[in-house]
């Protein structure tokens, strides 16, 4: 979900000596990596046999996507373009904490098999630079591993201690010429792609000449997490789960909040943010991925250690109509309010099949946007009391109460509002991942 009159300047990779600077829609470059770093401890060491068992969460996640249209896309735009012999330094919030790792790579929508020469972890240090000797992942004991298209690969363990809340950083060498990418559009995070050559196990950052704000073919990291740990919390949402708007690089985002007041708690758990700005409940979009409902299994029902899901989605399902049938906003098919609760229903019924406990998060205000007229605020409204008063969730988190103008509710607290009246800045993001009462989580 984006302010679609600047929908077509997306996220552009930075070189060293070029004049093009890197803008995400509405979103300035950011001078450097957030302030506050964290490092990985301890010695490393690949543990065999393969991943696989049990005693896993999942600590961070983002949800795969494939790369825009090249039309509809800024020139240059390396979730097209791709890598050829270069290493990408991609750095991830963790939530939860655990004494051993694994990584999830995904060629979901590749358009041909993925060549990896070599993947490592470490901690992030300043800009592209790591704090010490980074790890090197291994899969069924090698170093180097094939993805098919389609495919999804995950690592053997690595006896890497991870910290709560701490910034990793993972490498990936990609020998040879990968195509257009599967990514995370909206990283809000500020990665690192190098010069020609394996970069993956080096400390410093001088070699890291360019910057991109998406992630690239990483899309999960699980540990094992200590016994206190009572599983993880995953939410499903579009951009304002991703976090568009806020500060980049600070880790802001609501979700954010939530696996920092979960960290401080007598039972800590994971949060997999599994948002991706624009997307909708029940119409994919060549931009904005594929529909809720569609990666429901994927990026919801397969993580490991999942609990709880969070369900907030549906505002680009009433708000696409207002916008052109054309481009990234395409289909824009008018839904009705009983059809976003149907597919609602099949979500909370498939989550509760596979045991987790479903919460609804109700839609927060948009007046003043570009979504707003009379007709899709009614059906916001609509939706909204059918969350609240359904009792078809295990449990309600109100956000539109929560951001809301109490002088005028239908739209943001101005102290809330990005800008664009219809995405949170990190304040109303901070008020989002405080309202959530925790006892629900289960």
């Amino acid at each position: 979900m984006r302010m679609f009159s600047s929908l077509l300047v997306t996220h552009r990779i930075m070189l060293a000596g070029l004049a093009a600077v890197a803008v995400l829609a509405g979103v300035a470059a950011p001078a450097g990596a957030a302030a506050a770093r964290s490092r990985v401890a301890g010695t490393r060491q690949a543990v065999h046999p393969a991943a696989g068992g049990t005693g896993w969460t999942g600590t961070w996640a983002a949800s795969p996507q494939q790369a825009r249209p090249a039309a509809l896309t800024g020139p240059g735009d390396p979730t097209v373009t791709g890598f050829s012999d270069q290493t990408i330094r991609e750095i991830v919030h963790v939530s939860i904490g655990g004494s051993a790792l694994r990584l999830h790579l995904s060629n979901a929508f590749g358009q041909q098999p993925l060549q990896v020469g070599e993947v490592t972890v470490a901690g992030e240090g300043s800009g592209a630079a790591l704090t010490g000797t980074a790890a090197v992942a291994t899969f069924h004991g090698r170093q180097q591993v094939t993805v098919a298209a389609g495919a999804t690969v995950l690592s053997d363990a690595l006896r890497v201690p991870v910290r709560p809340l701490e910034n990793l950083a993972v490498s990936i060498y990609l020998p040879g010429v990968t195509g257009p990418t599967t990514n995370h559009d909206l990283a809000n995070q500020v990665n690192y792609v190098s010069a020609p050559g394996n970069h993956a196990a080096e400390t410093g950052g001088q070699s890291f000449t360019g910057q991109a704000y998406s992630w690239f073919y990483l899309s999960g990291v699980d540990v094992r997490a200590q016994p206190a740990a009572a599983g993880a919390v995953v939410v499903l949402g579009d951009s304002i789960t991703d976090g568009y708007q806020s500060t980049v690089g600070a880790n802001d985002r609501w979700p954010d909040v939530l696996a920092a007041r979960l960290a401080q708690s007598v039972q800590p758990m994971g949060v997999l943010n599994e948002g991706i700005s624009g997307n909708r409940v029940l119409g994919g979009s060549s931009c904005f991925g594929t529909s809720a409902l569609s990666r429901l299994a994927v990026d919801v029902l397969r993580q490991a250690g999942a609990r709880t899901l969070i369900l907030l989605e549906g505002i680009n399902d009433i708000g696409f109509p207002t916008q052109p049938d054309a481009g990234c906003t395409a289909p824009s098919t008018t839904v009705t309010a009983q059809q976003i609760i149907a597919g609602y229903r099949q979500i909370i019924a498939r989550a509760h099949a596979r045991g987790l406990r479903v919460l609804g998060g109700t839609l927060t205000p948009i007046q003043g946007s570009s979504y707003y007229t009379a007709a899709t605020e009614q059906e916001r409204l609509a939706v909204n009391s059918w969350i609240r008063h359904s009792h078809a969730f295990d449990g309600v988190i109100d956000f539109d109460k929560a951001i809301r103008d109490p002088a005028d509710p239908h739209r943001l607290l101005p102290a809330y509002d990005s800008g664009d009246h219809l995405h949170p800045d990190d304040a109303g993001y901070r008020a989002m991942g405080e309202a959530v009462n925790l006892a629900l989580l289960g």
